[in-house]
C-alpha cells in the first residue's frame, strides 16, 4: 500500500513539473499594474496596452491556447471581461506588450464593446481590483460565433481546458 501511495505522489509531482506556467515582464502576482495597462476612455487615461505574456509547459494534446482577462471586482454582478483571445495557435507561446491577435486566433468582444484588450478602469475610490490574466491550453480549437458573449466564451474555454495558469495583477484609481 505504501508503495502505491509513494508512486502516486511521485507521479503527481512529475505532472506538476510539466504544468502550464504563465509569466510576464510587465505584470506580477499581487503587484499593481502600470498606467500602460490602464484603459483609455470611461474617465481613464492610460495606454490601454496589453502586458507582455509568455507561457510554457503545455500539456500533451494541446491544440490551441486562450487568454482570458477578468476583473471579478467590477460592480456589475458578473465582473468585467477585459480580454478574451481564443484559438491562439499551439506554436505561439508568447505575446509582446500591446500585441495584436496572432494569425489564426479569434478576438472576442470585451465588456467595453470592442475586440481586443481593454485595460483596467475601476471606478475611482472603488478600492483595489484584481485582474486575473489566465492562459488556458485547449484540447481543440473552439467554434464560437463572432458575437459570442463573454459567458459563452468562458464556458467553452473551461469545457476544453487541459490546464491553466494565472497571474493576478492589481489596479486601483483614487
Amino acid at each position: 500500500m505504501r508503495h502505491l501511495i509513494l508512486a502516486a505522489l511521485l507521479a503527481s509531482n512529475s505532472a506538476l513539473a510539466g504544468s502550464l506556467t504563465l509569466a510576464s515582464t510587465d505584470i506580477a502576482n499581487g503587484k499593481f499594474m502600470a498606467k500602460a495597462q490602464e484603459f483609455q476612455g470611461f474617465g481613464c487615461s492610460g495606454g490601454n496596452q496589453s502586458p507582455q505574456l509568455s507561457w510554457s509547459g503545455a500539456p500533451e494534446g494541446t491544440a490551441a491556447f486562450a487568454i482570458l482577462v477578468h476583473d471579478a471586482d467590477a460592480p456589475t454582478g458578473s465582473g468585467w471581461w477585459h480580454w478574451q483571445l481564443v484559438n491562439i495557435p499551439k506554436d505561439v507561446t508568447s505575446l509582446p506588450a500591446g500585441a495584436l491577435a496572432p494569425a489564426g486566433s479569434q478576438q472576442m468582444r470585451n465588456d467595453y464593446g470592442a475586440k481586443g484588450f481593454g485595460g483596467a478602469c475601476p471606478p475611482s475610490g472603488h478600492g483595489v481590483h484584481h485582474y486575473r490574466f489566465t492562459v488556458h491550453a485547449l484540447s481543440q480549437k473552439l467554434e464560437l460565433p463572432e458575437d459570442a458573449s463573454g459567458a459563452l466564451t468562458g464556458y467553452m474555454v473551461g469545457a476544453h481546458s487541459l490546464g491553466a495558469s494565472t497571474i493576478e495583477a492589481l489596479y486601483q484609481r483614487h
